[in-house]
């Protein structure tokens, strides 16, 4: 990401350095919280208002997607170069990038797009991630049984 920010030449000040560096990695699907959190460890003079201030460039720059997971703080996906959806943990918040077969099934035909030009698509499938399925069964069991 920080080439790419260098190609478009924004300036890359310290904070904006540190907020790029800190969404770096696969599967990165940080609140701004968190990205605030570990901003601080690299840059301790860092901001909450400058994470988010950088947050809301980069969503505005296309190079940070904002994910709402529907019951929590909105996550920030670095991961723009392919269209994907995610699946997002109910019980931990753990949330994931996934490129599901047959993913063209879930857009819109030309028809069902009633003349509006779509300009982005947003899928998030909820459930259990295989910890938290493991840790309910028991518990399930149990009121099951009775």
């Amino acid at each position: 990401m920080l080439q790419r920010l260098r190609d478009r030449g924004w300036r890359l000040t310290a904070q904006r350095r540190v907020v790029a560096e800190v969404l770096a990695g696969e599967h990165v699907h940080l609140t701004a919280d968190a990205v605030y959190s570990r901003a601080q460890l690299l840059l301790p003079e860092i901001s909450l208002a400058t994470v988010y201030n950088t947050l809301n460039e980069l969503v505005d720059m296309g190079e940070v997607r904002e994910i709402a997971t529907g019951d929590g703080p909105r996550r920030y996906d670095p991961n723009t170069g392919a269209m994907h959806h995610h699946l997002y943990c109910i019980d931990c918040g753990a949330l994931r990038d996934v490129n599901p077969t047959g993913a063209d099934r879930l857009l819109l035909s030309p028809a069902e797009q009633h003349g509006f030009q779509v300009l982005g698509v947003d899928i998030v499938f909820r459930g259990l991630c295989p910890d938290c399925r493991a840790a309910a069964a028991p518990h399930l069991a149990a009121t099951a049984s009775r």
